[in-house]
């Protein structure tokens, strides 16, 4: 079996792990498994696929650097996944955690997304479109179990980011990371007057949702494997304590699977029915509480997709910034509390001049 060897900085942790894991390891090169090296999406972690010649694999997640906060999301990584496994979550199985130079090593979930079944769903095709709901169902249902039972004894200090999902944040890495990164820089647009006021209500509107539950704070389809048909969920380590709508707008709004409308509003429904399984639920209000949750969940998504694409160079992400702003628009045109008139004109103003990036 061909190889190669990983980083000079990784590979003599791994070799501890695996033998701690019970993995067969051979002589110290790597004489019994081969190393494949993977993406990591938006992420800056590094990640590795070791294939073992019994026909096992594990993952190797490590750091970008060995710096104090690429460590701490390493702690998530398995603090957080430690507490969901626990709390019968799918998340991968951790087979061994190096403190010092945060590399992990993990159960290998294969490469197929629930984003792979959503995009090659034929929308005109009954037994297509009735196998991606099956998997949308049951990713759903993973989720609010995950919301609900991972808030239980959820503790802050496994956060490597920020402890909840609050007011500041949307101001600052939502509404202002759109203004920033995709306004701002993408289309070097100015600021309009009223703007401000506008996000600051939004995030007064959104801060009113109940927080006390798990939120994974990305959970979209490439962050959905399928395995065996059966979901699992991955990328929790940024999870925190925040309101329910929130994963449900990444699921349904998700520019990678655009979804159509209508069956965004289907699923919208089987999720309230599960919810009522686990508590009592004010339809109305939850709904209020989702489109402003869905509007932030939104800005954040442009934000982060200009960014990645415009300054770190990942073109990947450019080609979902169009359905990512007609998604705004319809939110920003449909919100009455509160109002967002402003908005909406940017986002219409945004839909014309995207066509000129190329």
């Amino acid at each position: 079996m061909t190889c190669n060897i990983l980083p000079e900085d990784v590979n003599p942790k791994v070799r501890d792990l695996l033998k701690a894991a019970g993995f067969t390891t051979g002589p110290e090169t790597c004489a019994n498994f081969a190393i494949e090296t993977l993406g990591g999406d938006g992420s800056n972690r590094r990640f590795w696929r070791l294939v073992f010649e019994d026909g096992r694999k594990a993952i190797v997640v490590a750091p970008e650097k060995h710096e104090e906060k690429c460590l701490q999301e390493a702690r998530s990584v398995y603090s957080i996944g430690s507490h969901l496994r626990s709390c019968e979550v799918p998340v991968p199985e951790l087979y061994g955690y190096d403190q010092d130079d945060g590399i992990l090593l993990c159960e290998d979930l294969g490469q197929v997304h629930l984003h792979s079944f959503a995009i090659a769903t034929d929308w005109h095709d009954a037994e297509s479109v009735k196998r991606l709901r099956q998997l949308y169902h049951q990713t759903l249902d993973v989720l609010v179990g995950m919301q609900v039972k991972g808030g239980e004894r959820f503790n802050p200090d496994w956060c490597w980011d920020t402890t909840s999902y609050d007011r500041q944040l949307m101001l600052e890495r939502e509404s202002g990371y759109f203004l920033r990164a995709f306004w701002q820089g993408l289309l070097e647009q100015p600021v309009p007057d009223g703007l401000a006021e506008e996000f600051s209500q939004l995030a007064d509107a959104a801060a009113l949702a109940p927080g006390g539950f798990f939120l994974h704070r990305d959970f979209q389809s490439r962050n959905v494997m399928i395995i065996n048909d059966r979901v699992r969920v991955i990328d929790f380590q940024g999870g925190r304590l925040g309101p329910l709508g929130y994963d449900l707008a990444s699921l349904l709004l998700d520019p990678y699977a655009a979804l159509p409308e209508s069956f965004q509003k289907e699923l919208y429904t089987y999720y309230l029915d599960r919810l009522t399984d686990y508590l009592q639920t004010d339809i109305e209000r939850f709904h209020d509480w989702y489109q402003v949750l869905a509007l932030q969940r939104n800005l954040q998504i442009l934000g982060a997709f200009s960014y990645l694409s415009a300054v770190v160079g990942k073109q990947f992400f450019r080609a979902y910034i169009v359905p990512a702003l007609v998604s705004l628009n319809r939110l920003s045109a449909e919100c009455r509390h509160p109002h967002l008139p402003i908005l909406a004109s940017v986002t219409q103003n945004a839909l014309k001049l995207v066509g000129s990036l190329g």
